[in-house]
């Protein structure tokens, strides 16, 4: 599939990971085991997964900025720095979203960086779907595995202006809430964009089968 011009790749890697333990965006992956040894990390491995889709990658960090920066600039990212990551998640994403239009796209593919990478077929299936939404004036296509919502999530100009319009006390459940009727879920046969992985637990049990995957069953 030919990639998109317009559509700004953008990964969330500015939180402090504190029930992880260390940071999230530095785990190894694949998971390590007896046999293999991890090729990547989260952040590495979505980032070089992003680019088989666009042309540009933004990593909203924040006080990690130092820790994160070598592995950014080598995958061919760009960094966004989160002046207050105190605020949270939703701050990170107005961050990154001011710098998508900031670079002249109107478009974004976003994730967070504790969800392991999904399979490339599953960005196959949501760029299609988007590119079909958005002649139908629909805002956003996100996956859905089992009724459970996930990501990364793909969306237009309507939907990313309601993101900064929002309080900054919002979060991004709350206006997607809202905006429902212009939103796809699109059934996808992926577990992993429904993972969320935020102990060493979860972490662990990414080598158990898909139903026992954290955060799923």
């Amino acid at each position: 599939m030919a990639r998109s011009t317009s559509l700004c790749g953008v990964i969330l890697a500015a939180g402090e990971s504190s029930r992880m333990g260390r940071d999230k965006a530095l785990l190894p992956w694949p998971p390590s085991s007896a046999n293999s040894a991890p090729a990547d990390t989260f952040l590495s491995a979505a980032i070089r997964l992003f680019f088989s889709h666009v042309d540009v990658v933004l990593v909203v960090v924040g006080d990690n900025e130092s820790a994160l920066t070598p592995i950014v600039y080598a995958n061919g990212a760009s960094l966004v720095v989160n002046p207050d990551p105190a605020r949270g998640q939703f701050s990170s994403l107005r961050v990154g979203l001011q710098e998508v239009l900031n670079r002249g796209s109107d478009a974004a593919m976003v994730t967070l960086v504790d969800r392991p990478p999904v399979k490339v077929e599953t960005i196959h299936a949501l760029q299609s779907a988007f590119e079909l939404a958005t002649t139908k004036r629909q805002w956003a296509v996100i996956p859905d595995y089992h009724g459970k919502h996930g990501h990364p999530i793909l969306f237009g100009r309507e939907l990313l202006e309601a993101f900064l319009r929002a309080p900054e006390t919002s979060d991004a459940r709350q206006v997607e809430h809202q905006h429902q009727s212009q939103i796809e879920y699109l059934p996808v046969g992926d577990p992993l964009v429904a993972v969320n992985v935020d102990t060493p637990e979860q972490y662990a049990a990414l080598n158990s089968p898909p139903q026992l995957l954290p955060n799923i069953s």
